[in-house]
């Protein structure tokens, strides 16, 4: 209370030196009038707005009177004389008084500037004196010039010479204003004569004027005034939709100056045709010019009905936030500025959200009248919104606000939250931050509760709980966040499929698709077979919706991984499988003919489903997705694994054999060892190894050459087989020109095409064909590559390896020519493998006579 009052009092002191000070030197603008009729305003505890001011000026001047009624004249001169210096503020009189009595002035003065008098010449600068002094000679001088005198040693007067009182200068009041009104009359001459020029196609002549009348507008306020009175707005506005850079750029500084000055300036430059679209015009240029029309739109952002038309202009919002990551850090905070004063409208927190400004949109999403966080949380709806933006507002607060609305017991309050979230909730960032704070209970309460009142506010809460299924996909791995934590939670969320449209059981559908390949997809899978979610997957498999039915085959696929062949072969009959082969004959669906492969090729090799397989042309339709190329390149990599993978059934059986290689597919097999994937390699490889362990039994032997035989062609016979082998008759590696790319396969890092090739070629020395086989290996290097798998690091292919080493070192040319090198890896295998590999190894050792048959190793 007590700084206050001290406040107040030392207030008062400023205010009365301030009117003593104008009414004694005469030196006062609108300016100076505005700022002291503000102060006084301030002590007095009255509002600053313009009405209230100029209500309570009207009540001094009525006081005027009343004081001079009581005859009190000392007391009225007083007050007469701060009427007159406070009648200069803008709240003191009227736009229309101001502007009348201006052109009363200029209308007398005329056009024409006078020479300055004799006597305002200083006798020593020889110049028009700014602050003239009389000294005790009577003679007078500008101040700075006698002082300097003074100070340089001189004492007499250098008019009079007569010895000068160095302590005695006076102020020559009268002498000063009639300087200060001989220099107004020319500045107002020279103020008027410049709008002309201003008009002029010399864009020099315009740019000196344009320099003149700044500089005037510098030296007092009261020129700025003049020149509003004088109507040079129109004509300055006008100039920044000139081409020359400069000329803009100069005019943009005197409409800064302009607009400081009162709102009504401010509101004359608003209202001149098309000025805010020339100054945010002005936005978007060097940054000289930008910059200038930022501190003009701030300035003029100061005026609340300014403010209100800023916003509207095309671009100037979405050029303020640009602004913003300016390197210019004056230029970044004048925007953020000016974009705070534009964000008192609603619709302009909607334009900066537009443009990714958010700031103003989360503060009255959070803490404004619940219309407005309606209305921000609808424009979080409806804006397109990057993946960046969706994570910043999650970031800078806007969850929470917008979980409030969703809890709202107002159903069209809930229908706005939802929407926003539906637009916000598909970055995974997002998913798992609503599911850590708790955004699964509202929106399931939803889902159960409101089934008939608002069926498009269900489809929108099912796709935002689908969106929070697939960011749990994404977390890290330290963390384990679930959907749904029970099995009750998850038998009544899928339960629901039955009970929904196309819309909500398609999310569904993909909720619990992407929950499958979460972290704890192991679980949910097995709890999804364990209440026969496979028997109303496989009714969905014929649904008339497209979309449904191909999540359904998705969904149907990924539970079919884990080898639960039970559940599996108790609800797959002979129509699914025919259903399953139709959608991957007729969808043009990728993902789903994907899904169908995938579900084919995981069932268990049952007799019943390959025989069902067969009946319905599973094989014609295999050849068909190895060789139609015109797949979606992204999911044919997936149809084909499948593909191949599901082929493997068909190549145990001699029949059945025969079927995959009249529809051509051995070729095609052999090139998936060239280009395919791991899994198309190892997939084809075994195919290929089925197959050719017929080939013994089909190769047809060569007829005995007869009498004449010598006159006929020779014909050749298979170097393995010994017969006459074909691709399509015996199914030989050989003839398929699988042995190079199979021998190739050896040296690639996965094992399981490692093992499968290895395999493959294992087959060329059963039996028989040890001899011709090692000998068709040797040849194309594969006996060295084998070798090789001795030191790798699977236990099941060293195994194997031990055991083709074992059959082709009986054969005593290759026991000589590669015993040696595989020397060493057997030692090592003696020294460090399991039990059964050192015994092989051991034994492979005594067929080189390293190792003594009596080893302990046996």
């Amino acid at each position: 209370m007590l700084d206050a009052e001290y406040r107040t009092a030392v207030l008062e002191e400023e205010i009365l030196g301030k009117i003593e000070s104008a009414i004694k030197n005469g030196n006062v603008d609108q300016s100076y009038a505005n700022n002291l009729l503000a102060s006084i305003a301030e002590v007095v505890g009255i509002s600053g707005e313009r009405s209230a001011l100029k209500r309570e000026f009207e009540e001094f001047k009525n006081e005027i009177e009343n004081v001079k009624l009581r005859k009190d004249m000392a007391e009225a001169i007083q007050m007469d004389r701060i009427s007159s210096l406070l009648g200069k503020a803008d709240a003191a009189t009227s736009y229309e008084d101001r502007e009348r009595e201006y052109l009363e002035k200029r209308n007398f003065l005329g056009r024409q500037t006078l020479e300055p008098l004799h006597s305002f010449f200083c006798p020593i600068t020889q110049d028009v004196m700014a602050d003239p002094v009389e000294t005790s000679s009577g003679k007078t001088y500008e101040r700075s010039a006698i002082e300097k005198w003074f100070t340089e040693g001189q004492k007499v007067c250098p008019l009079t010479f007569t010895t000068l009182d160095t302590s005695v200068l006076r102020p020559n009041i009268t002498l000063r204003r009639s300087i200060e009104e001989w220099k107004e009359r020319n500045n107002l001459v020279a103020i008027v004569s410049i709008k002309q020029k201003l008009q002029s196609n010399d864009d020099q002549e315009v740019l000196q004027s344009l320099g003149q009348l700044h500089d005037l507008m510098e030296e007092r306020e009261m020129h700025q005034e003049w020149v509003m009175l004088e109507g040079y707005v129109p004509v300055l506005t006008g100039l920044l939709g000139t081409k020359n850079r400069e000329i803009r750029t100069h005019t943009l500084s005197i409409l800064c100056i302009l607009a400081k000055g009162s709102d009504h300036n401010k509101e004359k430059i608003a209202e001149a045709d098309h000025a805010l679209e020339f100054i945010v015009r002005s936005l978007a240029r060097q940054i000289g010019e930008s910059k200038l029309a930022l501190q003009l739109l701030l300035e003029l952002s100061k005026n609340n009905a300014v403010r209100d038309l800023i916003g509207n202009i095309q671009a100037c919002i979405f050029l303020l936030v640009t602004t913003l990551n300016s390197e210019e850090t004056e230029a970044a905070r004048d925007a953020e500025e000016l974009l705070e004063n534009l964000s008192s409208l609603d619709e302009n927190v909607i334009q900066m959200a537009k443009a990714n400004y958010f700031k103003p949109l989360l503060r009255l999403l959070s803490s404004g009248p619940e219309n407005v966080r309606m209305a921000m949380a609808a424009t979080l709806a409806e804006i397109d919104l990057t993946d960046h933006s969706k994570l910043s507002l999650f970031k800078y607060g806007a969850l929470e606000p917008l979980l409030r609305l969703l809890k709202n017991d107002d159903l069209e309050v809930k229908k706005v939250a939802v929407k926003s979230l539906q637009n916000l909730s598909n970055v995974p960032e997002n998913g798992l931050q609503m599911i850590r704070e708790g955004a699964g209970g509202p929106l399931f309460e939803i889902l159960y509760r409101h089934s008939l009142s608002s069926p498009r506010l269900r489809e929108q809460v099912a796709a935002i709980i689908m969106n929070l299924a697939i960011a749990t996909t994404c977390q890290a791995n330290h963390e384990q966040i679930s959907l749904l934590e029970s099995e009750e939670d998850i038998f009544k969320f899928f339960c629901l499929i039955s009970l929904t449209g196309p819309e909500i059981q398609k999310s569904i559908l993909l909720t619990f698709l992407a929950m499958c390949q979460s972290p704890s997809g192991v679980e949910i899978r097995a709890e999804l077979r364990q209440f026969s979610a496979v028997q109303v997957l496989v009714q969905l498999c014929e649904h008339d919706h497209s979309t449904v039915r191909a999540n359904a085959m998705k969904l149907f696929c990924c539970l079919t991984e884990d080898g639960d062949n039970t559940i599996i072969l108790e609800h797959v009959g002979q129509r699914c499988i025919e259903t399953l082969l139709e959608v991957i004959k007729e969808s043009t669906d990728v993902e789903e003919i994907a899904a169908a492969m995938g579900i084919i090729s995981n069932l268990p090799d049952d007799p019943n489903i390959t025989l069902w397989l067969v009946d319905s042309e599973a094989v014609q339709v295999i050849s068909t997705c190895l060789t139609d190329g015109s797949r979606n390149a992204s999911h044919r990599k997936q149809i084909t694994e499948n593909a191949i993978k599901t082929l493997c059934r068909f190549t145990e059986n001699l029949e059945w054999q025969k079927r995959v290689a009249m529809a051509g597919i051995i070729p095609e097999l052999v090139q998936l060892l060239v280009s395919g994937t791991a899994l198309m390699k190892q997939s084809a490889a075994i195919s290929l190894k089925q197959l050719s362990e017929s080939s013994s039994s089909l190769s047809c032997p060569v007829k005995k050459r007869g009498l004449f035989s010598c006159f006929a062609a020779p014909v050749g016979s298979c170097p393995v087989h010994l017969g006459i082998c074909t691709v399509e008759s015996s199914f030989c590696i050989l003839e398929a020109n699988a042995l190079e790319p199979l021998v190739r396969m050896l040296g690639e890092d996965d094992h399981g095409v490692c093992e499968a090739s290895l395999d493959a070629l294992l087959t060329l020395i059963d039996g028989e064909k040890l001899q011709s086989g090692s000998k068709v290996l040797a040849e194309a290097n594969a006996i060295v590559q084998i070798m090789k798998l001795l030191n790798s690091s699977s236990g099941r292919v060293q195994e194997k390896t031990l055991g083709a080493l074992e059959r082709i070192f009986r054969i005593v040319e290759f026991k000589q020519k590669y015993g040696n090198s595989a020397k060493m890896s057997l030692v090592d295998i003696t020294q460090r493998g399991s039990s059964s590999m050192k015994s092989q190894a051991a034994k492979i050792l005594a067929q080189l006579n390293i190792l003594n048959e009596q080893s302990t190793y046996f």
